[in-house]
């Protein structure tokens, strides 16, 4: 378990600094933070978003979308 947990983090911090990196494009970067949030636990997305407002705005969180059914 502590390894799942271990790795997991690592995986929170590889994706904080890809999103560091990819700050210049807006487009990447919701690009790369949607791939982060496939790979993260919901925990960590919450700290993740969190992270992205703090650091770079609202402009670089990810939309809801809309579905009609």
């Amino acid at each position: 378990m502590k390894k799942i947990r271990q790795k997991s983090k690592e995986m929170l911090v590889y994706s904080k600094n890809v999103l560091n990196k990819m700050s210049f494009d807006v487009f990447l970067f919701k690009k790369e933070l949607t791939k982060a949030c496939k790979n993260l636990s919901t925990e960590e997305v919450d700290e993740l978003m969190k992270w992205v407002l703090e650091n770079f705005g609202a402009q670089y969180v990810l939309q809801p979308i809309l579905v009609k059914k």
